[in-house]
């Protein structure tokens, strides 16, 4: 694991730097994110590992889903990634970009898992209240984990805030046993 993001570095890095120059940061991350998905499809990672089909056909096929309004140079990125035998980087080179990305943006996603789906105006409060804690721009992304029995789960990179009843039950239960 550690390899591949030492391997998908310089070319996150260069899609980067290109896409900030080229004021194309949304576009590029569109594109890397929806390539990362069908690298990553069981069907298409057997291929990645075979002779055949050779690399021009795998850029095709992963520009024929991914590429759609992505520009010259995104194709041709795609393309390179095919002909270094490097496409199976892609997910690693998404998320390289995407933090890349979120740093100049001074945004940050926030997973929040809940026991109960959020309003409209929990979600609100919850993202302004993070906004002033982090200092950064939010996008929350909510999801419902009945397991956690009540409460909610905070995580924003290594930001980790459980809130969860099954959190403090577990955090009794380890009290009690010390």
């Amino acid at each position: 694991m550690a390899e591949n993001a030492t391997l998908a570095r310089p070319y996150a890095r260069a899609a980067f730097e290109f896409a900030r120059d080229a004021k194309a940061l949304a576009g590029w991350g569109d594109l890397l994110a929806t390539a990362a998905v069908v690298v990553t499809d069981e069907r298409f990672a057997a291929l990645i590992g075979s002779p055949e089909p050779g690399p021009a056909a795998l850029a095709g096929v992963v520009l024929d889903i991914a590429g759609g309004s992505a520009d010259e140079h995104g194709r041709n990125f795609v393309r390179l990634l095919a002909q270094n035998r490097r496409l199976a980087l892609l997910p690693e080179i998404a998320a390289q970009f995407a933090r890349l990305r979120a740093e100049v943006e001074n945004t940050v996603d926030v997973e929040v898992a809940s026991a109960l789906p959020l309003t409209g105006e929990q979600t609100e409060q919850l993202a302004r209240a993070l906004t002033r804690r982090l200092n950064r721009r939010v996008r929350l992304h909510a999801s419902v984990d009945p397991s956690l029995i009540g409460g909610a789960v905070v995580r924003a990179g290594d930001f980790v805030l459980d809130g969860s009843l099954k959190g403090r039950l577990e955090r009794l239960a380890q009290s009690m046993t010390n």
